[in-house]
């Protein structure tokens, strides 16, 4: 069975390949191309939100600030479900960190972690971002 997606889900699809890519190379401007100004951002660890963060300045500050935390980050994309303006991404992770987590993995360890990864688009932007693990 082939699926074709409609050019919109394309668009979708691409702007998120891109957002993922910079991620990963900590290129923060690359992330934050298409990313609307009243972006909304969310991480929920085992229920809980843990970050809450709204404006593309602030998310911007917390890319900047996340860099600092990991030597190399690899966030791949296993499963995508496109739904309208939402689009679910089941995630595996992995990291090496740069510093050591309190009470946690230390400096030079990998952290792996599979999740799902949901953004949400309003006019060709990407308006709401949830990961989640």
């Amino acid at each position: 069975m082939v699926i074709k997606l409609v050019s919109k889900d394309k668009q979708k699809k691409t702007i998120i390949n891109q957002y993922i890519k910079a991620y990963n190379e900590f290129n923060i401007e690359g992330m934050l191309k298409n990313v609307h100004p009243d972006v909304e951002f969310k991480n929920i660890a085992n229920n809980e939100i843990n970050v809450h963060i709204k404006g593309l300045e602030t998310l911007k500050k917390q890319a900047e600030d996340s860099t600092k935390l990991l030597k190399k980050r690899e966030m791949t994309i296993i499963d995508q479900i496109i739904e309208g303006d939402v689009v679910e991404n089941k995630i595996n992770f992995k990291a090496i960190l740069a510093v050591d987590i309190p009470d946690g993995p230390k400096a030079g360890e990998l952290v792996k972690l599979k999740g799902r990864s949901i953004f949400k688009f309003k006019n060709d932007k990407i308006i709401s971002i949830e990961d989640i693990s």
